[in-house]
């Protein structure tokens, strides 16, 4: 009842910002919001937000997702049946030539941005550093800084490729929680989605990613559990450092990844609904 609730509300525009305020909370749990496949937990559609002028996101046109190695022919034709035409992929050479994949009909484009997290905690423990779950959460934090300055470039690329066509797309990475994480959000916030709403989207990973089996590690638990879920201040170090270099989402966006005001109103043209 809460999603057609949503849902018809979302497509009276004039009613659209009260509604997502006084919903906020299930808003991210519309019931289109998590797409079940057999080989990704975290595959989940971006429709549904209220961006600019409270006109919501299209469904069905901007996806997120954990790697898509593993897919079923199953899942090939849910996703088929989605239009998916496109794969925004994030992961490292090393990632992808592990599990490489192939989607009928749908075309890769890899912007490799390479993981430093697992690199620097193998380099802590090799210098005798303990692994505590503190020293990890600040080494994500690093990693999320990083991502909207060192690789700034790569999610220039990834808007680039949201402005040539409107053709159904979802970004990706390994487990779909920090690279895919912070390429969702600017998104989002570039289509004028509330942070409040872009944070609740980006924390859905810890209800729907299942990691996979790995070998017994040497690594602490607590160091692992941190490793394997996100937290509100990872997503909120990349924010509060664009902030800082550059005053806000929008002159990040237009200073940093070159997004001019004809290009937010493509986008809004492109992904967000009529008013």
């Amino acid at each position: 009842m809460i999603g057609l609730h949503l849902r018809r509300s979302l497509n009276t525009s004039d009613s659209a910002a009260v509604v997502w305020r006084s919903t906020i909370g299930p808003m991210p749990q519309h019931p289109d919001r998590h797409v079940p496949l057999q080989g990704a937990t975290n595959f989940r559609d971006l429709g549904g937000y209220p961006g600019h002028g409270s006109r919501p996101l299209r469904w069905r046109k901007l996806f997120r997702s954990d790697h898509l190695a593993g897919l079923t022919e199953a899942d090939h034709a849910v996703l088929a049946g989605l239009g998916l035409a496109r794969t925004i992929d994030f992961r490292g050479e090393a990632e992808r030539a592990a599990t490489p994949y192939r989607l009928p009909g749908v075309v890769q484009h890899a912007l490799v941005i390479e993981p430093a997290v697992v690199q620097r905690m193998q380099d802590l423990a090799a210098a005798g550093r303990q692994l505590s779950a503190a020293v990890v959460v600040e080494l994500m934090k690093d990693l999320y800084r990083a991502m909207v300055t060192d690789h700034a470039h790569r999610f220039a690329e990834m808007f680039d490729l949201l402005l040539q066509s409107d053709a159904p797309a979802v970004l990706h990475c390994t487990a779909g929680k920090d690279r895919t994480g912070v390429g969702s959000a600017l998104i989002l916030l570039a289509l004028g989605v509330p942070r409040e709403l872009v944070q609740q989207d980006y924390l859905l990973t810890n209800q729907f990613y299942r990691r996979p089996p790995v070998p017994p590690s040497d690594t602490p638990a607590e160091a692992l559990a941190v490793l394997w879920r996100v937290q509100q201040g990872f997503l909120d170090a990349s924010l509060q450092a664009l902030d800082a270099e550059h005053g806000g989402v929008e002159a990040y966006l237009r200073q940093r990844l070159g997004l001019s005001p004809a290009s937010i109103q493509t986008l809004a043209t492109r992904y967000l609904q009529s008013a």
